[in-house]
């Protein structure tokens, strides 16, 4: 349909029942509304004159009704500010602290294993992945030599085994989780 070209619809002339009278008479001005708006715009403006901290009635003083200062006025010149002493420097000097650590309890060795293959291959191409990462990992068969595991370790904390894992996270080789081992 082409609505650029179409004809628009006759006017229809409004019905009106009462053809000899004249029309409704035009809306009046709401006065109420109008004053109570008057009203709230006087309020707002008295409000922040009080906020303000002004008063509407007191006249404004100028500046230069203030008289210049005379020597009878001038006051005498404060002291000079005394030296600090601080008491906990000189008493902190000769303290010492004692702390109780207790020893670290350190857990079975920790295994982080990289990869678990079928073919051997596969796990030799990760080994050497790793090899280009600074990290010696070592190939373990099991379950009877069909699988071949890839695995890093062992180390004394976690920490150490996250710190190796982070070094391989950046180099893309992901998937490797640290576990509580006994080879």
């Amino acid at each position: 349909m082409d609505y650029a070209n179409r004809k628009r619809p006759p006017q229809r002339k409004p019905r009106s029942a009462n053809k000899g009278k004249k029309q409704a008479p035009q809306r009046q001005v709401p006065w109420g509304i109008v004053v109570l708006a008057i009203i709230l715009v006087i309020a707002l403006i008295a409000g922040l004159r009080f906020i303000a901290g002004g008063n509407p009635e007191a006249p404004l003083q100028s500046t230069q009704d203030v008289p210049a200062s005379t020597p009878e006025m001038q006051a005498e010149p404060m002291p000079e500010k005394p030296e600090e002493r601080w008491q906990y420097i000189e008493e902190l000097e000769n303290l010492e602290v004692e702390v109780d650590v207790p020893e670290r309890e350190l857990g079975p060795p920790k295994l982080m294993q990289c990869g678990s293959f079928r073919q051997r291959a596969d796990a030799e191409r990760l080994k050497a992945a790793i090899a280009m990462q600074g990290l010696e990992s070592e190939i373990y068969p099991s379950n009877g030599g069909t699988w071949y595991r890839v695995v890093l370790g062992p180390y004394e904390t976690k920490r150490a085994a996250e710190a190796d894992r982070h070094t391989l996270q950046r180099a893309s080789i992901h998937g490797c989780q640290i576990w509580n081992w006994n080879l």
